[in-house]
């Protein structure tokens, strides 16, 4: 799926997004962002190969749960860490 394709599913999405992000500051996570939740998603689809139409997207948005969430966003600061330093473990440099 193109980038132009994808943005139009963003947008249509952009209501569970926002609301999705509610939920979690509910929870006490404010910093969440839809944009963050979008991402999130996106990788979970990719991950399961899972094709991009926008009933499986609203699906997967809606079920989204806070624990797998935070999961991604863990991996994700990991694999920013990682590439800040080189790909080289810390405990390798010793």
């Amino acid at each position: 799926m193109n980038a132009s394709e994808l943005e139009r599913l963003k947008t249509k999405m952009e209501g569970v997004l926002q609301n999705k992000a509610e939920e979690f500051h509910f929870f006490g996570y404010e910093s969440v962002t839809p944009e963050e939740i979008w991402r999130c998603t996106l990788y979970v689809m990719n991950k399961k190969k899972v094709d991009m139409q926008l009933h499986q997207l609203a699906s997967q948005l809606l079920n989204l749960r806070l624990t797998d969430f935070m999961n991604w966003l863990m991996l994700e600061a990991y694999k920013r860490d990682v590439k800040k330093e080189g790909g080289v473990n810390q405990q390798e440099k010793m």
